[in-house]
């Protein structure tokens, strides 16, 4: 099964390099580049055979909408991807988690360059010495990714994952499983993406609120925005209707069905589930401002500490004709989704497929030139 399923980085970091490494004009990345002409974008992308569907939802500068579907999201019926179907949205979990920290850190209930340790209660608190809330919302905390232990990578994410599918995982345990390896670097001195940073941003947010950050997201981000098809499932492994279904590459060739699973081991790292309209919504409002005051969204696109890669939850894409975007994405077990848009937060694009196969950099590079370029 393909290790990048629920990332050790964030799989937006390969848009940049296809970009940087495109040999088409800008003219020809809108037309064809190395697909077909007389296919769209997001058909190319089935059309390789890899994933079963693709769908992509632009919403642009003037209100007008345009939804875009291509093969199946059930390979048994036949079924359509719809435009309201719920699935797994990964690390476009983090987006959402930064967003309600920044909003604590503008009410002054935090800092951003308060010691973790002293937002933690031990053991984990302790542990954390020299690692500051700023430091883990731009991936310059040093910590190890817990998901790239080997023996927790294997039963969640590689051959393991089909006889683990279902088992359950605290914060608490995970952190453990990070603190037992080295740190890659010192606090605030290297950049390095670790689901372990957002995992702990979760547990500050319920240190700080008293409530489950999941529970602060949804009062303070998706009731406000009416996101009625975003959830952050917990232990609950099914999907909430409409959905499709979501696969992996089988161990033999040939497709697993991978829905139903128990997305505890991503937590506050990336078990959100969403759909492309409520991604697309959260994103615009997050980029106009309309979630954060002026201070605390320049911090989230300040890139400073990882030298342009990296804000607080948001990525810059930038795009051969000259355009920043800002967004990020999300992989797991049968599930890959991004979101994108300007910076004004007026044109967002977001997109997914149903299998862990993924979008190659080329394909990706296409369909954002398409639509922004």
């Amino acid at each position: 099964m393909d290790d990048e399923r629920m990332p050790t980085r964030s799989a937006l970091s390969r848009i940049t390099a296809a970009m940087a490494a495109l040999c088409c004009t800008v003219m020809a990345l809108t037309t064809a580049c190395d697909g077909d002409p007389a296919r769209s974008p997001v058909q190319d992308i089935v059309a390789r055979g890899a994933v079963p569907g693709a769908a992509a939802l632009s919403q642009d500068a003037h209100g007008a909408s345009r939804f875009t579907a291509a093969g199946v999201a059930d390979v048994r019926t036949g079924r359509p991807i719809g435009r309201a179907d719920r699935f797994r949205a990964g690390s476009l979990t983090k987006t959402v988690v930064a967003t309600v920290v920044l909003q604590l850190a503008a009410e002054g209930r935090l800092r951003l360059d308060e010691p973790v340790a002293a937002l933690l209660p031990p053991p984990a608190g302790a542990a954390l010495r020299g690692v500051t809330v700023r430091q883990l919302l731009t991936h310059t905390s040093g910590l190890f990714s817990y998901t790239e232990d080997g023996a927790l990578f294997r039963a969640s994410f590689g051959d393991g994952f089909p006889g683990h599918r279902f088992a359950s995982h605290a914060p608490d345990e995970l952190v453990r499983t990070a603190l037992s390896h080295a740190p890659y670097a010192p606090p605030g001195t290297a950049y390095h993406y670790s689901n372990t940073d957002y995992l702990l941003l979760g547990m500050v947010i319920r240190q700080v609120t008293g409530h489950p950050y999941a529970a602060e997201a949804r009062r303070r981000v998706l009731d406000p925005l009416h996101l009625t098809g975003t959830s952050f499932p917990g232990t609950r492994a099914s999907l909430p209707r409409p959905h499709g279904r979501a696969y992996a590459t089988a161990p033999g060739g040939g497709l697993l069905d991978v829905t139903d699973l128990n997305p505890s081991v991503a937590g506050a790292a990336g078990e959100m589930v969403s759909t492309l309209p409520d991604l697309g919504r959260f994103l615009g409002a997050l980029l106009r401002g309309t979630l954060l005051p002026a201070g605390q969204l320049r911090a989230m696109r300040d890139t400073t500490a990882s030298r342009g890669r990296y804000g607080m939850g948001l990525f810059p894409v930038r795009l051969p004709c000259g355009d920043v975007l800002w967004g990020h994405d999300g992989e797991i077990n049968g599930s890959y989704a991004a979101a994108v848009g300007t910076g004004d937060g007026r044109h967002v694009l977001t997109y997914r497929v149903n299998a862990d196969a993924g979008i190659r950099p080329r394909e990706e590079a296409r369909l954002l030139a398409a639509e922004f370029c």
